[in-house]
Parts: structure tokens; sequence; C-alpha cells
């Protein structure tokens, strides 16, 4: 395991420590030809060297040198303003991917299947996954029974700020309430309240309070159910 961790933190060091922004800005304009690109794959050799230090996984410094470049060089090539997001998160998940892999290769160890897709693994994903975008589904179409558009004139808030917090806080109180942290749900409603207190207090806007209220309700309630029901289930 302390193998898995050396990678790791090599991976950490040199992706996010000893690259900067400067480089970033040369590789998205420059791409392939840019040298950063080169020299930010040997510095990654150069860490994982350091710290496995321990010249019989040679191979192992290969497969982190060349995973690195390739998987570098498809997110520049691919890349654009529209996807740049969701490609630094695919990027790193591949990274993450191979250290496994090359984690597994070194340790001559073999994934059990048995064990990840489990009847408890699966059902906790399934739940996961219920909780973010299926629950922001339900929620959307419960309040299709009333016109909410009106209470939303402002540009003030972020785009999509609403959905990504409500799929954090039934995360969260579904993590809660399945480690049997009750209390933590009561804080995580006390703090929210805190937070939304001087938006309703400064609207005159009864709706608008009514809206916040019955959206809160039911995004917990949603997790707090499906807490429980894993509870029963696993």
């Amino acid at each position: 395991m302390m193998l898995l961790v050396k990678l790791i933190l090599a991976h950490l060091i040199a992706d996010f420590f000893m690259q900067p922004t400067t480089w970033v800005a040369e590789k998205e304009q420059k791409k392939l030809k840019s040298g950063k690109l080169y020299l930010h794959v040997l510095i990654h050799i150069i860490v994982t060297a350091i710290l496995l230090w321990n010249i019989n996984l040679w191979h192992i410094l290969i497969l982190v040198g060349v995973s690195h470049f390739i998987i570098d060089a498809l997110k520049l090539i691919l890349q654009n303003e529209k996807n740049k997001r969701i490609l630094f998160f695919i990027d790193q998940f591949c990274h993450i991917i191979v250290i496994v892999f090359a984690y597994l290769i070194a340790t001559k160890k073999a994934i059990n299947t048995a064990i990840i897709f489990n009847e408890t693994n699966l059902l906790l994903l399934t739940c996961l996954l219920f909780l973010t975008i299926p629950a922001s589904v339900i929620m959307k179409t419960i309040f299709l029974k009333w016109n909410i558009s009106e209470l939303f004139k402002s540009d003030d808030s972020l785009e999509d700020a609403g959905k990504y917090i409500g799929i954090l806080e039934r995360l969260l109180v579904f993590i809660f309430i399945i480690s049997n942290h009750w209390e933590a749900v009561g804080f995580l409603i006390t703090a929210k309240s805190v937070f939304r207190f001087k938006d309703l207090r400064d609207s005159k806007d009864r709706q608008l309070t009514e809206y916040v209220l019955i959206g809160t309700l039911i995004s917990f309630g949603i997790a707090i159910i499906t807490g429980i029901l894993y509870n029963l289930i696993a």
C-alpha cells in the first residue's frame, strides 16, 4: 500500500506543485509543440523515481512517463473552451487509473472484482448516483406545478449553483445517516438556514421563502429516506 501512496504523492507533486500556470498556458497554446509538455513528463519520471528509489521498478517509471505523455497529449489535442473543465477531471481520472494499474503490476496483485462489485458496494453506488441528477430531476418535476422562474429575475446567482448545492447537501446527508451521525444532519440544516436567512429576510416575496423551504425539505427528505433504506437493506 505504501507503494501506491508514493505513486499518488509523486503525481500530486509533479502535476500540481511543480507545474506553474505559465507552463499550462503554453501547453494549451502550443499543444504538442510545447517544450513544457515534455519537461513536465520528465519531471514526473524524476519525482516518481526519487520517491520509489528502487531500480527494480524501472518498468513502472516507463509506464508512468509514457502514459502521462499520452494522456496529456490527448487532452491538449481535444481541449477547447467548452470541454476544458470536464477534460481536466477525465485527465486526472485516467492518471489515477494508470497509477493503480502500475501498483498492481509492481506488487503482482490482481483486482478482486468480487470484492469491488459486491451487493453492498453496488447498493451504495446506486444510492449515491440516485441522489445526484435523478433526485434533481425529481425535484424539478415537482416544482413544475408552480411558475418559479419569476422568483429568480436576478443574474447574481452562479449558473446551476442551486443544482450543485442540492446534490452536495443530499450526498452529505446520506453519508451522515449511513454512518449514524444524525446530529450532523441537524447541523447541516442549521448551517443552510443561517446562510439563507439574509436572503429570506431581505426578500419581501413570500413565494421565494416558501420555495426555499419546500425545496430544502424535499431535498433533505429524499436523502434521509435513501439513507434509511440503505441501512435497512445493506
